[in-house]
């Protein structure tokens, strides 16, 4: 399938969602041209703020492909993705991101992803969600272990 079929079939996801009691957004993740993986949002109906489509879609792809490394995979997204998807699309190693709808679209509708982006670029102690360090020296004992682990599989 070509870049703009796999597209409309991440268009066809979210409208479908829409119509099933879901948020407007799907996505396809695609390897050589043929799917992978599909998502959609799932946040009310699961009760769950990050079943998100690319998240979905990204914890399929793991499952079917066997991996967490999704290199050779490229995503389709009805939407530019919010923060923590494009976290998640970094995090798998995703190829390339196409998306339909923009940020601007999405907040004119009421998903003003503005509000994290300017979040991230703050220092924690100046955020909105207020966050502190707790027991560093506790806590540490794990990345150390982790160090110097010889079995580890890195990511």
């Amino acid at each position: 399938m070509d870049k703009e079929g796999l597209m409309r079939e991440a268009i066809r996801l979210s409208e479908e969602n829409v119509r099933n009691g879901g948020g407007p957004f799907g996505a396809v993740i695609a390897r050589d041209g043929e799917i992978v993986a599909t998502g959609v949002n799932r946040v009310t109906s699961e009760n769950d703020p990050t079943s998100h489509a690319e998240i979905n879609a990204i914890r399929a792809a793991g499952r079917i492909l066997g991996t967490f490394d999704l290199s050779g995979c490229e995503i389709y997204s009805s939407c530019e993705p919010c923060p923590m998807c494009l976290g998640a699309i970094y995090w798998a190693h995703l190829d390339r991101l196409y998306f339909g709808n923009d940020k601007k679209n999405a907040a004119e509708i009421g998903f003003d992803d503005a509000f994290i982006y300017k979040e991230l670029s703050l220092k924690p102690s100046d955020r909105a969600l207020k966050a502190s360090r707790l027991l560093p020296g506790e806590a540490v004992r794990a990345f150390r272990e982790w160090s110097s682990k010889d079995d580890k599989i890195a990511y």
